[in-house]
């Protein structure tokens, strides 16, 4: 049987989103199949910790060897065949954990180093997609210790318009600036989240949906399309993780649009040179769908998106993990 290390955690707001994520992948992989275990990455805190199926037990844990990452438990020495990364942020979606594997030749799930830190910084994996033929909103992107009059910001995006960090998620730090006055505040806000990036962009308006995609044993398959209608402002993480969204699957969208979107998903797969499950959010304006950001490790829980989705495509998850594990980096 191969040793699964489901790896979440990480340093970023997403940790708590990440073990939630993290016990989803347990319930999905076949467990006559693999031994799994979950690891728990924060700061240079690596350890294995006591899972059921049901909750954490945080007080039995053990370390893990940062070497080659191995694990002694009870006078055994556990190696691992395969990493399941689903840490949202930083270390596990921006590649510097995906470096760290590629050294220490071990495979996992998710897209390489370069497909990571590109799709981890919003603003320049969209402005790479826009030169691919992908509509994207307009953006400015501020690093720390740049600014933007609010005069500015407003004559290049008008209103309404975005302020989030440029490599977060989970919506943690979003605002939808409806008033000028509220600009500034809001990236200050932004920035005590993000430390480095900020992007400010403009409001598209229409009908939001997602994609996931994976590469499975008869190849690159994207999933069926769900739209997101949240019961609030935008899709913010009361929405995302709390209930107060609608997620219809399939979208009310045409079967021409369907398609259209889950080939544009497929395309950008190959562009980014992605591995394992992404999901792809748009905005469909003018029956144009547009990029709102690329997902490389998309939440995993029981009912996130891309589970949802595997069930609206009549698969097996436990089938689509085999093959995110069988061709895994």
């Amino acid at each position: 049987m191969k040793k699964i290390a489901i790896v979440a955690g990480g340093d970023s707001s997403e940790h708590d989103v990440s073990l939630r994520s993290a016990q989803g992948i347990w319930s999905f992989l076949n467990h006559d199949k693999y031994e799994t275990y979950i690891i728990t990455i924060e700061g240079t805190d690596w350890k294995m910790v006591q899972y059921d199926g049901k909750e954490y037990d945080m007080t039995k844990s053990w370390q893990v060897d940062r070497n080659d990452f191995t694990v002694m438990k009870d006078g055994e020495k556990i190696a691992f065949d395969f990493a399941y990364i689903i840490i949202h942020g930083t270390p596990g979606e921006n590649g510097i954990l995906q470096g760290y594997f590629d050294l220490i030749r071990m495979p996992y799930s998710c897209c390489g180093v370069l497909a990571a830190a590109l799709t981890c910084s919003k603003y320049t994996c969209n402005k790479y997609l826009s030169t691919m033929g992908i509509p994207v909103a307009k953006s400015i992107l501020l690093r720390k210790g740049d600014s933007v009059t609010t005069k500015d910001a407003v004559a290049q995006l008008g209103l309404p318009m975005f302020v989030k960090p440029n490599g977060g998620g989970s919506s943690f730090a979003t605002f939808k600036i409806q008033n000028a006055e509220e600009l500034q505040p809001a990236i200050a806000a932004a920035f005590k989240e993000a430390t480095q990036e900020v992007i400010i962009e403009s409001f598209m308006k229409g009908t939001e949906i997602t994609c996931g995609c994976y590469t499975s044993r008869d190849g690159l398959r994207a999933l069926p399309v769900t739209e997101v209608v949240p019961k609030v402002e935008f899709f913010d993480y009361d929405a995302k993780y709390n209930g107060a969204v609608e997620e219809i699957t399939p979208a009310r969208i045409s079967d021409e649009m369907t398609k259209r979107v889950q080939e544009t998903t497929k395309k950008i797969y190959r562009y980014i040179g992605a591995k394992g499950i992404i999901r792809v959010d748009y905005i469909i304006i003018d029956d144009v769908p547009h990029l709102l950001e690329v997902n490389t490790t998309p939440g995993m829980t029981a009912t996130s998106f891309i589970p949802q989705e595997v069930r609206a495509a009549g698969l097996d998850i436990s089938d689509v993990m085999d093959d995110v594990i069988d061709f895994g980096r």
